[in-house]
């Protein structure tokens, strides 16, 4: 098997010497044998007797914390030694599915969320087994033995054995099905600040991302992509691109033209000079004026829509009415490591090293390419600097998987920054039409119309029920107001610009606009824009906690330097709640953030260190721009 360096193997030595990482689905086999005598209970962890334990990562680590959140859940339901614990990028396998997602995926901000339960119960299984392991060799009751650091003590009669020990005996026992799981109290690890073992390899780039793969033989490739969505190559010129120092081939794919090299620089120059001629398609006069106006129009006509929610008689409420309409543009990721993927595609097998936060689909795409089974296609995902949603497409690992398999060698691919911005799958532009009604200091109805083009659709469309896409309502069904009458709709706006999963998918926007009507809606009723917003969140305490703390912390109602003005919001998204202040000036005509004040409720804090600028948990953060 090829490696990132000379040797597959290196390459997961490297991995698991400097970082500890975990995601579950849980799932038991009848017994926990492994080969060598090394102790499995499920496909998630391993025990060698040398007292190494291999968590198996099927999560994508790209910034967020996965690597050091997942394991310190396992570790601390196994009671093993923080320093035991390795690593092993998890490969496609439907045993790695995400019930929550439904897929092997990395997205939504659901890691820790989905796999709080599965992790802790698949740490707990193996302790309970290498209890009853040395119980049974000592002959005492289970019950009468305590664990700690990966040893298991009996301590009436003074008798120790380690984990790498218990290993071989614990693998020839069967599964038990359920076991009982630590009490909060208990916790040894969960909730205290422990430093990011990733942190110091990335530091000092031993850490392998997918722009750092290197494997003998290697080419590299860009592409020429057409400037519009949809466009196809009518035909085209190579001459002034192999004309370039470095550059050797220039092949048509389905995507465009790829450019191959010696280096990444003469690729990149050589896709400069490549001469398209491009058939640009339907989509060649289309315009975010003409797209937002068509949205509009749907909004006025309600063409083509769906409702999410009905309550009460929005229509018929009186009182103060407020309208308004807000624009939402598309946004591009731009994520600090550009999109590449490396790949070698032989005739009885592919290779594919790539940042993906989709192990299976990139499988899936690189056998659509090759023609291999399934099984034939290997994916090893690295190190991520950056996905945001971006890295759940897998355009990027299709192209590369084409272009290996016409120059007949391993080639990377990389994109430039440009690449990246146009040819990227953006978040949804979006037409927020709302109407409030306003009666006294209470919100008595409110009508919000969603007008944004669906990713689900294309991505996961068994997830539309009833012609309605709950991604793009995040931020509006999930609002913590109680409102007698409201009327939730969404009309889906395909346009043919690809979009996708942008960090918070929908919520972000929506939160937005929900939180700028309501300050429409304080002001219309004369109120405080803190006493308005809680008064109509009696139903959502947590909510309200977050947003009480943050504007206490921030001194709200206190005096304020001439020409700055404070304002707050709330919001929630995948389990977390977040209050926040923002004191704000207009300077030159631009907004400048002088403070930002922001409390979060995320429930259970795995690794406070991860979640907070400072090492102790805090409840409350400040941030102060230079």
């Amino acid at each position: 098997m090829l490696a990132v360096t000379t040797s597959r193997s290196e390459f997961i030595g490297l991995a698991g010497s400097f970082c500890a990482g975990l995601m579950l689905e849980f799932s038991m086999p009848a017994r926990a044998a492994a080969p060598g005598g090394v102790f499995a209970p499920n496909v998630w962890l391993k025990i060698a007797a040398d007292e190494t334990v291999t968590i198996m990562v099927a999560k994508t680590e790209m910034g967020q914390g996965v690597i050091m959140g997942m394991p310190t859940i396992v570790a601390d339901e196994l009671d093993a030694a923080p320093a035991h614990m390795r690593t092993e990028f998890a490969p496609p396998d439907p045993r790695y599915i995400d019930k929550e997602l439904q897929d092997q995926v990395t997205g939504g901000s659901t890691a820790v969320h989905s796999s709080w339960l599965p992790l802790r119960r698949a740490g707990a299984t193996a302790r309970a087994m290498l209890v009853a392991a040395a119980a049974a060799e000592w002959d005492v009751p289970p019950s009468s033995c305590t664990t700690r650091e990966s040893v298991v003590y009996h301590v009436a009669s003074g008798r120790r054995a380690t984990y790498g020990n218990l290993a071989a005996a614990a693998s020839r026992l069967p599964v038990p099905a359920d076991v009982a799981l630590k009490r909060a109290a208990d916790f040894r690890l969960i909730g205290r600040a422990r430093q990011r073992t990733d942190i110091p390899p990335k530091v000092n780039g031993s850490a392998i991302f997918g722009i750092d793969v290197r494997i003998p033989g290697m080419k590299y490739a860009a592409i020429a992509r057409s400037p519009v969505f949809g466009g196809r190559v009518k035909s085209y010129d190579a001459r002034r691109a192999l004309a370039v120092p470095g550059v050797d081939r220039v092949v048509r794919i389905s995507n465009g033209i790829a450019v191959v090299g010696n280096n990444t620089w003469a690729a990149f120059k050589g896709k400069s000079a490549v001469s398209v001629v491009w058939d640009e398609g339907a989509n060649a006069k289309l315009s975010s004026e003409k797209l937002f106006a068509e949205a509009e129009f749907y909004a006025r006509h309600h063409t083509h829509e769906h409702v999410a929610v009905t309550r009460g008689k929005p229509e018929t409420a009186t009182g103060d009415v407020i309208e308004a309409v807000y624009r939402g543009p598309f946004l591009a990721h731009a994520t600090m490591e550009p999109m590449n993927t490396t790949v070698d595609v032989r005739k009885d097998r592919c290779e594919v090293w790539s940042p993906t936060q989709v192990q299976r689909r990139a499988q899936a795409a690189a056998a659509a390419v090759t023609g291999l089974d399934p099984e034939r296609c290997v994916i090893h995902t690295t190190f991520a600097g950056g996905g945001f949603g971006r890295r759940l497409e897998v355009d990027f690992v299709q192209e590369a998987v084409e272009i290996s398999k016409a120059i007949g060698a391993p080639v990377k691919v990389t994109w430039t920054r440009e690449d990246d911005i146009q040819g990227d799958f953006y978040r949804p532009m979006s037409v927020n039409v709302i109407r409030g009604v306003v009666k006294g200091d209470a919100v008595t109805a409110l009508s919000h119309q969603v007008v944004s083009p669906s990713w689900f659709r294309r991505w996961a469309p068994s997830l539309i029920k009833n012609g309605v896409d709950d991604l793009d309502l995040l931020g509006v069904l999930d609002a913590p107001y109680d409102v007698p009458n409201v009327r939730i709709s969404y009309i889906d706006h395909e346009h043919g610009i690809p979009v996708g999963s942008w960090r918070a998918p929908d919520a972000n926007w929506n939160a937005f606009v929900t939180e700028s009507f309501m300050d429409e809606l304080a002001h219309l009723a004369g109120a405080d824009p803190l006493t308005f917003r809680l008064a109509q969140m009696q139903k959502h305490p947590r909510a309200a906690h977050v947003l009480q703390l943050a504007a206490e912390r921030a001194g709200w109602g206190t005096p304020l330097p001439r020409g700055v003005g404070r304002g707050l919001a709330t919001t929630f998204w995948a389990g977390s709640y977040a209050g926040m202040v923002a004191e704000v000036s207009i300077e030159n005509g631009s907004p400048r953030v002088h403070r930002v004040v922001a409390a979060v409720d995320c429930g259970v804090n795995v690794n406070p260190d991860i979640s907070s600028s400072r090492r102790k948990a805090r409840r409350i953060s400040a941030f102060r721009p230079p």
